[in-house]
Parts: C-alpha cells; structure tokens; sequence
C-alpha cells in the first residue's frame, strides 16, 4: 500500500490515518509506504493525478476520469458526494477487492 502526496495538500495525512485503519479492521498487518511527489515531472512520470493518490497492489482503486497528472489535491466521489478523502468504507471495499 502506498499514498502519494505533495507537501502542499492538507488531506493525505486524513486518507493515510483512514488507510491505517481501514487495514486493521481487514485484519491486514500492512503499514502503508508514504511517497511525496516534488515536482510536475515526478507528477507526470508517476501519473500522479492529485494529492493524495492510494494505490493496493499498485493499482488505483479510485481513478476515474481524473485531470492530468499534476501537483493538485484530489477530490473523491463518495456516497456523501464530492470529499477529499474516500471514505473507511470505500478503503476498505478497494482492500477486498485487491
């Protein structure tokens, strides 16, 4: 498990608590990798689509139709609507589903 960010997003600490959590309550003894993303050139080499970005198995569980890679805070569609964040629930739904 990895979770990107940049340093100027103000959400990645709240998706990476939620990932935490969301592991434990899977019963999955993982502790998630923290990657910063630097530069536009990191963001495009990494197809880095927004601060923060989850990534199980090295795969995002929730891209959709995303902007273009960049150094940006992402916004999530959640059951609630429109979030900074996913959800526990969703977290743990994408950790099910590998």
């Amino acid at each position: 498990m990895v979770v990107r960010y940049f340093d100027g997003c103000p959400h990645w600490r709240n998706a990476y608590d939620l990932l935490v959590r969301a592991l434990a309550a899977e019963g999955l003894e993982a502790e998630p990798r923290l990657e910063r993303v630097d530069t536009d050139e990191d963001a495009q080499r990494l197809d880095f689509v927004g601060s923060p970005t989850i990534l199980i198995g090295g795969r995002d569980p929730f891209r959709g139709i995303d902007g273009s890679p960049g150094l940006s805070c992402r916004i999530f569609q959640t059951p609630e609507g429109l979030a900074a964040t996913p959800t526990f629930e969703q977290l743990r739904e994408a950790l099910r589903s590998g």
